[in-house]
């Protein structure tokens, strides 16, 4: 069901009239456990525009509109199967006041000071929630994101700080998502993603041994072309991104499909692939990848 145009106007008043009441939507919504009785996760994530990622495709400002994403937003959370959402305070908030998240997974991103395109890039600070917010604000865990690259001297206080997140999620019992990738830089000096399996590979072994305790540690990775290899690298629950949409989505879902039978792949968190795909709408995307989730066979 789409948000209603009036509904979204009045979200705007209510940042004048009473902005303690975004506060206390996400509060006080209806939770529920991680991961429920299948041991599964369908997530959508929607965090990109907190670090300037606001572009789909050739689209530079796809995801500027605000209206359309919380548009999207609600509709896939309404979904059968969809289990929550990973997402900056400001969306989880507005996504909270109007009522989308009740028994609904909610994650906070943390550290989005990686902002595209920056020199700093690969310094990825914490400009977004905290650990102790995460738990104020009732949320169920917090995502870091952890881009390894072996010469930005950003990367070694990144680490630093995804250990120290991870400890202190870990401590209050609550996730601590870390979405580890191996980045390189090319010839202009701008960060870009790696594509080599190997350090896939590598950087998934760095981050399942941060922290003071890896008990509450779930990852978020790419979809590889030998998953079952990649996931050998460690025993803590992974769930696969989605990243840009293309337009083979026959293959997309192909290689969900087949990563989600290895044993420690327990779900997806794509927001991009399915909020904005060109060839199917929200509902068909979304219902697509949760029924593939829901009926992965281990």
């Amino acid at each position: 069901m789409s948000l209603p145009i009036s509904k979204y106007h009045a979200l705007q008043d209510i940042r004048v009239q009473e902005p303690k009441a975004l506060q206390r939507a996400l509060k006080k919504r209806a939770r529920r456990s991680i991961p429920g009785k299948d041991g599964h996760l369908m997530l959508l994530a929607a965090d990109h525009t907190a670090r300037g990622m606001l572009a789909v495709g050739s689209d530079k400002l796809a995801i500027a509109d605000r209206y359309t994403l919380l548009d999207k937003l609600v509709r896939g959370l309404a979904v059968e199967g969809v289990d929550g959402v990973m997402a900056s305070a400001d969306i989880l908030e507005e996504l909270a006041w109007l009522g989308a998240l009740e028994e609904k997974i909610a994650i906070g991103t943390m550290n989005r000071g990686g902002v595209i395109g920056a020199s700093w890039e690969l310094d990825d600070r914490l400009t977004a929630y905290d650990a102790h917010h995460i738990a104020e604000m009732g949320l169920d865990g917090g995502k870091t994101l952890l881009r390894i690259e072996d010469t930005d001297p950003g990367v070694a206080r990144t680490l630093e700080m995804v250990a120290t997140l991870t400890t202190q999620l870990s401590d209050q019992g609550l996730m601590s998502m870390i979405e580890p990738l191996p980045y390189l830089k090319n010839a202009e000096g701008r960060a870009v993603l790696d594509p080599s399996e190997e350090r896939l590979i590598k950087v998934v072994a760095i981050a399942s041994g941060l922290g003071s305790s890896s008990a509450h540690t779930w990852l978020k990775i790419p979809a590889s072309a030998n998953p079952e290899k990649v996931a050998a690298t460690t025993t803590c629950p992974i769930l696969l991104l989605g990243g840009d949409p293309g337009s083979n989505w026959a293959q997309v879902f192909a290689n969900w499909e087949r990563a989600l039978k290895v044993s420690n792949i327990r779900g997806l968190v794509p927001g991009r692939a399915l909020l904005y795909g060109t060839e199917l709408d929200v509902e068909q995307a979304v219902t697509k990848a949760a029924q593939l989730v829901r009926n992965a066979k281990k």
